[in-house]
This record gives structure tokens, C-alpha cells and sequence, in this order.
């Protein structure tokens, strides 16, 4: 056990409201505070989501440990509503993380505005992931998967997420930029310094530390990227079109700043997460993995499977704008309101046995891991793309990838994914 993981324990188990070790139903709900670090850690908050979905699918946490006041959103059509109102739930009051509110962070972005300018800044990089650019990028994207696993060693254990995951959505996210490749490794960095949380993993030793990395290493690279573009003819990098963009080409550096970690964690946790998650659920699930090693072609079904499995990001938060009622709860002006996507990917009423890791599911994209709405990612084509081909690509040359430690996972309420998951190959018998 690390150090950082012994004190996020041990601070959790000094303070009453502590929910980690402890069985849901020795708590009262009225005392459940669902959002605590040590929960995610060690992946044992699953319980107490299927006791707030049966008895308190919209519950209330007046106090809690690490983020104030909020309220929890645990049930799938729930969460769909909120989602569905922009006019009631405000992404731009408060910011879209439950941490955010109690950080003082001047790092506006398109996910934490409300309409009109969320569609306006939004609209400037989409085109990054438009159907004719991701044919020109699949090709690319196949040959540098293919480069990463035939470099991978035989014989002997390594961390998949440090030389698989990282790896390749780092060289993405280069490609996406028009990031110097060579310098990729920064925009891995600066991904986690973005979400780091002080009291938690140990990253940074405090949110000033954190903004001025931010500001004073992120801002200044992207900066100089940004001068050259602006003075070139446009092209399809995200940086050019920011630079170019009608609505976004005279930003303010906060919110350039604000858009740039936006795009580097969308662009890299989450992908990242769903490879590592997929390699341990299919280890979890050996009938599923026979399946696949038997049918490559459900390849297609596996992949919104796996996003629905990992569900890379737990939830996202907004604020309500006027007073309101969900779930027969009543909302008041201001409130906090969590949706709990990593809930809601389980509940029992709108998927069939969430619970289990099934490649060939009848509608294998019911789920929340994108959102909904007009925040639903952007880039959830691409992510699904670079799943796809990573593991058409893995089936070619490993009969299995197998797990053969315990998985470290991330210490983040909000970013669901790992930090090693120990595995061997085992190559395909030609």
C-alpha cells in the first residue's frame, strides 16, 4: 500500500462521517456522504449506489467531508433529466466536478458555460472529430497501436497503463493538437496536474501549486503554438481551429487556458481509463474474453460495453438555477446537484443485469459514460474508434493479456481509472 493511500485512509477513518471499511447498511442514509476520495480508491462504493438507488435515488448530503452541500442523482432516467435542462441545471454556476466549487480556479471552459456560449466556443473544435477526419485519422491511429504492441515485452510483467493506455492517447492527443510528438509526455502531465486534487493524490501540494503549472508551463507552450497558427493558413488542429474560430479567436488566456486542459483531460483520462479497464474486465469475465478470442467481430459490441463498464468519468455536477423538484425531492435555488453517471451505468431498471461485463449486449450503447445532452462529449466517436482499433489490433498478436497483480486505481471522485495494472502476454500461436 502506498503512502498517499495510507493517509487518504487514515484520514477518512478520523472523521465520523467516514463511510470507508464500513457496510451501507450500518449507515443511516440521512448520514451518507457518497463522495469520499477513499471510496474510488478502493473501488468500494458500489453498495452503498445500490442502497441510494432503492431508498434515496435523490439524496442530500448537508456536510460532507471534502466538497460541502450536495445533492446525489443515483438513477439512470433521473440523471437523464437533469441532463435534459439546462434551463434548471447550470453548468456555468458552480462548474461541472464536485470539487470545483471549493477550489478558487479562474480556468473558464466551454463544459462549465451555459447556452449561448457553450455553442458557440464548442462549435470551433468540433469539427476535430467530424466523421470525414476520423477516416483520415483511423489509419493513423492503427499503425500507431500497431507500433506500441509490437514493442511491448514478452515473458516478462509491465504496467499496461504506463506502456499501452498513456502511450497511445498521449500520441493522439499530439496528433490532435499539432503538439511537437517529441514533447508529447507534457500533455500527459499537465492532464493530471489539471485534476489533481492537493489533499488527496499527492501531485501537487496545493491548488496554488496546481494553477501556477497550469498557467505558467500549459498556457505559455500552447501560447507560442497558437501565434504560429494564427498567422498561418487554417488547418485541422484543434489549435488552429481556436485561432481561427469566429467565436473563440479572441479569447481571453484564462479561458484559452480553460478549453486547452479541457480538451487534454477529455482527450486522455477518459480513453486511457477504458483501454486499462477493458484489459481487467475481460480478465474479470473469461467467458466473455473466450467469446471474443472466438468472434473478433464483436469487437463492435465490446467497445460501448467496456464504456459503460468503466464509465471513466463518475459524474458531473451542476447548479440549479431556480427552485425545482426531481425525483419527488425539492431543489432549491443554488443547490449542487451530482449525477452520478458510475450509479446510473448500474441501475437495475433500465440495464439487464448491469452488474455483468457482457460483450454482446442487445443495446450496447445504454449508457451514461458520454452524457446527455448538449454537454454529451465530443469526442465520444473517437474514443470508441481508438478502442476499436486497439483491440482488432490486440486480438492479431495476443491470445490473452493477463492481469497478474492488483490493479492500483486513481484517487479521484471524479476520474475513474488506474495508475498500474501489472499484466504478462501471451502471444497468439501461429
Amino acid at each position: 500500500m502506498s503512502t498517499i493511500t495510507e493517509k487518504l485512509i487514515k484520514k477518512a477513518e478520523r472523521d465520523p462521517r467516514n463511510m470507508y471499511g464500513r457496510d451501507a447498511y450500518s449507515i443511516d442514509l440521512k448520514d451518507y456522504d457518497i463522495a469520499q476520495s477513499a471510496l474510488f480508491h478502493t473501488n468500494t462504493f458500489w453498495s452503498f449506489f445500490d442502497r441510494m438507488r432503492k431508498e434515496a435515488p435523490v439524496h442530500f448530503c448537508p456536510d460532507s467531508m471534502e466538497n460541502g452541500p450536495y445533492w446525489s442523482v443515483t438513477k439512470y432516467k433521473d440523471i437523464m433529466e437533469v441532463e435534459s435542462r439546462p434551463d434548471l441545471y447550470s453548468s456555468e454556476d458552480g462548474g461541472v466536478s464536485i470539487r470545483r466549487r471549493m477550489e478558487k480556479v479562474d480556468r473558464p471552459s466551454f463544459i462549465s458555460m451555459d447556452e449561448p456560449e457553450h455553442g458557440k466556443q464548442r462549435i470551433a473544435v468540433q469539427g476535430v472529430v467530424a466523421p470525414s477526419n476520423l477516416a483520415v485519422l483511423e489509419p493513423i491511429i492503427r499503425e500507431r497501436c500497431a507500433s506500441i504492441l509490437d514493442s511491448l515485452p514478452l515473458n516478462e510483467t509491465f504496467n499496461w497503463v504506463d506502456k499501452v493506455s498513456i502511450e497511445l492517447t498521449t500520441q493522439m492527443l499530439a496528433t490532435l493538437f499539432d503538439f511537437p510528438f517529441e514533447e508529447r509526455s507534457k500533455l500527459t502531465y499537465w492532464s493530471d496536474i489539471a485534476t489533481s486534487n492537493p489533499d488527496i493524490d499527492g501531485m501537487v501540494s496545493s491548488d496554488e501549486e496546481r494553477e501556477r503549472i497550469l498557467w505558467e508551463e500549459c498556457l505559455p507552450a500552447f501560447t507560442k503554438l497558437w501565434n504560429e497558427r494564427v498567422n498561418a493558413e487554417p488547418s485541422f488542429d484543434l489549435i488552429s481551429m481556436l485561432a481561427h474560430g469566429e467565436n473563440t479567436r479572441n479569447m481571453d488566456p484564462a479561458t484559452f487556458l480553460g478549453n486547452l486542459t479541457l480538451l487534454i483531460v477529455g482527450g486522455n483520462d477518459t480513453t486511457r481509463n477504458s483501454i486499462s479497464g477493458s484489459v481487467l474486465a475481460l480478465n474479470e469475465f473469461p467467458d466473455q474474453y473466450d467469446k471474443l478470442r472466438a468472434n473478433p467481430d464483436l469487437v463492435t459490441t465490446l467497445v460501448p460495453e467496456i464504456i459503460r463498464w468503466q464509465t471513466p468519468l463518475t459524474h458531473m455536477a451542476r447548479t440549479a438555477l431556480v427552485d425545482t423538484t426531481l425525483g419527488g425531492k425539492q431543489i432549491n435555488k443554488g443547490d449542487r446537484v451530482v449525477m452520478w453517471y458510475v450509479s446510473g451505468n448500474r441501475d437495475e431498471e433500465m440495464i439487464d443485469q448491469p452488474y455483468e461485463f457482457i460483450i454482446d449486449r442487445k443495446k450496447p450503447r445504454q449508457h451514461l459514460s458520454f452524457g446527455f445532452g448538449i454537454h454529451r462529449c465530443m469526442g465520444n466517436r473517437l474514443a470508441e474508434m481508438q478502442l476499436r482499433v486497439i483491440w482488432e489490433e490486440i486480438l492479431k498478436r495476443f491470445d490473452k493479456i493477463e492481469v497478474v497483480g492488483t490493479p492500483e486505481r486513481n484517487k479521484s471522485t471524479f476520474i475513474k481509472g488506474f495508475s498500474n495494472l501489472p499484466v504478462r502476454l501471451h502471444p497468439v500461436n501461429k
